[in-house]
């Protein structure tokens, strides 16, 4: 046999991974820490402080006080970047429906008997060429 038995292995993963998960609490707790507004930088310093002198403690008293508001925050950041990104699509597409509206107006004016057929296609390859 080895000598090294199954509940040693077990126990030794356990270990590990509780400690990649200690570090993860870490980087979540210090991460949303720096990244608030309404905290001061002193008590920024002072959260530090506790957390790197109290680790268990400071990390389970940060997780109770600020949990809640955590998630709150984290769920207003997702929030803003999807509204980011879709203003950003909305800017994008509507650069696109301005040169299709001009060559819609082009074929209106077209229809009308407005413009010739070559003024057509010079408004339709100026809308392509220059969308906005």
């Amino acid at each position: 046999m080895t000598g090294y038995p199954f509940l040693d292995l077990v126990w030794t993963m356990l270990v590990f991974f509780g400690w990649v998960i200690w570090f993860w609490l870490l980087i979540v707790i210090f991460g949303d820490l720096f990244h608030r507004h309404d905290v001061s930088g002193w008590a920024k310093a002072g959260w530090t402080v506790g957390l790197i002198l109290l680790p268990f403690v400071g990390v389970l008293i940060y997780l109770i006080a600020e949990g809640k508001h955590m998630g709150e925050r984290k769920m207003a950041e997702s929030k803003a970047a999807q509204r980011q990104f879709d203003d950003y699509v909305r800017s994008v597409s509507a650069t696109g429906n301005d040169a299709s509206a001009r060559i819609a107006t082009a074929k209106r004016l077209l229809d009308e008997g407005t413009i010739t057929e070559d003024e057509y296609q010079t408004l339709k390859a100026d809308a392509l060429a220059h969308p906005h």
